[in-house]
């Protein structure tokens, strides 16, 4: 795999949508979308502390949206009419899915995954060892780290445009409770533990808590936090109205296991989940 050779053919395309019609710009946007599947490429990847974003591969996954035509899919005893084919290599890539979870070709799970039923989106990446729980959802081009639990009924938003979005991240070993939304490229931190019914997006306060002083981050939620849902206060011509935000109560300690309970967890803080 070339990659320079296969980022020039989709810059060209980019560049003249009429060359989306050359059998080799063809054959990169369907080799690109292969890589994504298999995990040899993903759409955006951790360089040190930052996250780089791959733009030319997330574009491709929009060509060949355009590629293909739509087809009636057959899984077992289900049936689908759509463009883009189911993953069915899960005991190749050693990653238990439970009926009727379901993940797009062009998607990744690495080793030891577990889907319930559940649903990942193409481009998206899901790393060794994380649980996506019962009706969570990965959305397009989403990172999930290692050892992540998404809880129940999660929502984790995807992307595919426009191109310079960023995509949502989530690191290794946090812990997302139950029915948490987390979109529009947020960031969850190493570690950290969102309480149920945490809403985080690109403009939610998350509200740092522990110091004398209040820090208020938005679209990132640091390391090893421990975020609780809540409103703030806001004066209107009319009176006073209260918005959602997040408040960062306390720091998740090192000796703390990563397959802790989130109820544990917050029990330190002597905060009911």
């Amino acid at each position: 795999m070339n990659l320079e050779k296969l980022e020039q053919a989709i810059l060209t395309v980019n560049e003249n949508p009429e060359e989306l019609k050359s059998a080799h710009n063809q054959k990169a946007v369907y080799e690109i979308v292969e890589g994504l599947d298999n995990g040899s490429l993903r759409v955006s990847s951790p360089e040190g502390d930052e996250w780089v974003n791959h733009n030319w591969v997330r574009q491709s996954i929009l060509y060949y949206f355009q590629l293909r035509q739509i087809e009636t899919i057959e899984h077992g005893p289900l049936s689908y009419h759509d463009k883009i084919p189911l993953k069915n290599n899960f005991k190749e890539l050693k990653v238990r899915a439970v009926p009727p979870a379901v993940a797009r070709y062009g998607s990744f799970m690495e080793e030891n995954v577990v889907l319930m039923p559940s649903y990942v989106n193409i481009g998206a990446r899901v790393g060794a060892g994380t649980m996506v729980d019962t009706w969570a959802t990965v959305g397009s081009c989403a990172q999930i780290g290692k050892s992540v639990h998404l809880s129940g009924g999660v929502g984790i938003g995807g992307v595919l445009e426009p191109i310079g979005a960023s995509p949502v991240i989530v690191e290794d070993g946090a812990f997302i409770g139950s029915r948490c939304i987390i979109v529009e490229g947020a960031r969850i931190g190493k570690e950290a533990v969102l309480a149920a019914n945490c809403n985080i997006t690109a403009s939610t306060p998350i509200i740092d808590a522990r110091g004398e002083e209040f820090k208020t981050y938005k679209g990132y939620v640091p390391p090893r936090a421990v975020v609780l849902p809540g409103v703030r206060e806001k004066e209107v011509k009319g009176g006073k109205i209260f918005l959602s935000c997040a408040y960062i109560i306390g720091e998740r300690k090192a000796s703390t296991n990563l397959k802790t309970s989130l109820n544990e967890t917050l029990r330190e803080y002597n905060i009911a989940s």
